[in-house]
């Protein structure tokens, strides 16, 4: 309803305000009116609850009359809304009609692009669907995994048939007569991850991280040795600040963080025991970024860390201290990181040390070392170089010298029924390692790839000789001096979520009496991430 609309209504209501009024006055002169105060009080009673009620309706016309009033501007606004998406769509339609008639797939090109981003808008809402995952913090919590099957043939005696790292003599075998072989299929290196984001403390953003699988101890059941307990991988918690951030937890050793690409060892990474220094860690690290230019970084690192030696726990529910523990002491970790961009690629050098102080007991102390330097080099949009070598002694615990960390004796005039390291007399040294691994990689599309590796691992036979028959409180034989090994492997990923690969591994381990084992692994996968 517009205004002019309104003005008869308002016309009429103030026509017969002035009718009620005269009426009124008119009434009042009546002469035989007066006579009675009565009558008259009550008829200025009644006009006053008339005035009142016009009043009231006065009011609410007003009101309606500004209702109105705002409805036709918003009517307006909505039209020249209208008005100019018309314009829009009708200069689209001249501009799609004006274009040559050599393009006749130009509109087909657009429908197409528009559906692809349509389905990507879709895409992207249903990620940030499944992603809420509700908190007792009701902060941000991220799920994420991957589901990892693996199907593995073996020759030779190995330390472990899932993820083999040295080679065994067959009279080592756990079982009697051993065909040299095994053929066996696996779930266990199965990954799952969760991060959470927490609140803002001291201008720094936290937030924590959790991956753990399925490779520890196996259950004493029936098919047991099929199923495997969850173990903790890495859980670390973080405070970013724009350049510093402090992470403490368990976590990978930060100080040589370059690891192969394979997707048949994640159990234990890739060449373990053949040249590549790795463990987790419980620590506590301070990263420093240096930003010298847009596309270039330095990083300087350092922290402590626990200092494990590579033994095996001598019990299973309770934490005795290690050598390195039992030092009173952590041991000391640092790194120097450059990264630059170049055509979109990133290039990494890096440089770490390490140092820690073990206590073998009765005094018997000693320092275990390592320096080492890794790299990623990318070779053009296709190819990439990347590798690490170390050398160090006493890092048994970093998977170093196969494992050990120190060759000792064994005197006659320690009691035979004890173990060596438990008589004063035994006699120990830090055994030197020295070591490395190199990966090729070949990427002609985003989706398939071709890594080839390898890898060796070296104690030194002068230390091996020196303590002979050498005994080693470690993992492996003491009369190994060096591991070697070598894989190449396909890795086809159709979709971001989907992974095809299959790997054929190599390795030889050589003892100090000149002996060479051979060993070799095909393993296909499959595997789904989430």
């Amino acid at each position: 309803m517009r205004l002019k609309d309104l003005m008869p209504i308002q016309f009429s209501a103030g026509a017969c305000l002035f009718v009620c009024l005269a009426s009124a006055v008119s009434w009042a002169q009546n002469p035989a009116a007066t006579s009675s105060d009565t009558s008259l009080s009550d008829a200025v009673k009644q006009l006053q609850s008339q005035i009142q009620q016009l009043q009231v309706a006065v009011q609410e016309i007003k009101q309606e009359s500004e209702r109105y009033r705002a409805e036709t501007l918003e009517l307006k606004r909505e039209l020249e809304s209208t008005r100019q998406g018309l314009d829009t769509v009708h200069q689209t339609a001249t501009a799609a009609q004006q274009e040559p008639a050599t393009e006749p797939g130009n509109i087909d090109n657009r429908v197409s692009k528009l559906e692809e981003e349509q389905q990507l808008l879709d895409s992207r809402v249903t990620e940030q669907y499944q992603t809420k995952i509700e908190s007792a913090s009701k902060y941000r919590v991220r799920l994420s995994g991957l589901l990892l099957f693996n199907l593995f043939s073996n020759t030779g005696n190995v330390d472990h048939m899932e993820v083999p790292g040295v080679v065994l003599p067959s009279t080592l075998s756990l079982t009697s007569g051993n065909t040299g072989g095994s053929f066996a299929a696996s779930f266990r290196q199965s990954q799952l991850g969760l991060e959470v984001y927490g609140p803002t403390f001291a201008g720094a953003k936290t937030r924590g991280d959790f991956v753990a699988d399925f490779f520890g101890e196996f259950p004493e059941t029936v098919n047991g040795s099929a199923a495997g307990s969850l173990r903790l991988r890495t859980g670390t918690i973080h405070f970013d600040w724009e350049r510093t951030s402090i992470v403490g937890g368990m976590d990978s050793i930060f100080f040589s963080p370059t690891y192969p690409t394979s997707f048949a060892a994640l159990g234990n990474p890739a060449l373990s025991y053949s040249g590549n220094l790795w463990s987790w860690m419980p620590q506590l690290r301070v990263e420093h970024r240096l930003t010298s230019s847009e596309n270039s970084a330095l990083t300087l690192s350092g922290g402590i860390l626990d200092p494990l030696t590579g033994e095996t726990p001598p019990n299973e529910w309770l934490r005795i201290p290690g050598a390195g523990e039992s030092s009173r002491q952590p041991a000391y970790g640092t790194r120097l990181e450059w990264n630059h961009k170049i055509a979109g690629q990133l290039l990494t050098l890096g440089v770490g040390g390490y140092y820690s102080r073990q206590n073998w007991g009765f005094n018997r102390n000693v320092d275990g070392w390592a320096v080492n330097t890794d790299w990623n080099l990318p070779l053009g949009p296709l190819f990439g170089l990347s590798g690490k070598f170390y050398s160090g002694r006493a890092i048994g615990g970093l998977g170093a010298g196969v494992g050990r960390s120190i060759v000792f004796n064994s005197p006659s005039t320690c009691p035979a029924s004890s173990p060596p390291l438990s008589c004063p007399q035994t006699a120990i040294s830090a055994l030197r390692s020295t070591g490395g691994w190199a990966q090729f990689k070949f990427k002609p599309t985003t989706t398939f790839e071709i890594n080839t590796a390898a890898g060796q691992d070296g104690a030194d036979a002068a230390d091996i000789r020196a303590f002979s028959p050498g005994l080693t409180p470690g993992y492996f034989a003491a009369n190994i001096t060096r591991n070697r090994s070598e894989f190449v492997n396909f890795i086809y990923r159709p979709r971001s979520n989907l992974l095809f690969s299959t790997e054929f591994r190599t390795l030889r381990t050589f003892t100090i009496e000149g002996n060479s084992l051979r060993a070799n692994q095909l393993n296909l996968i499959m595997g789904v991430f989430f």
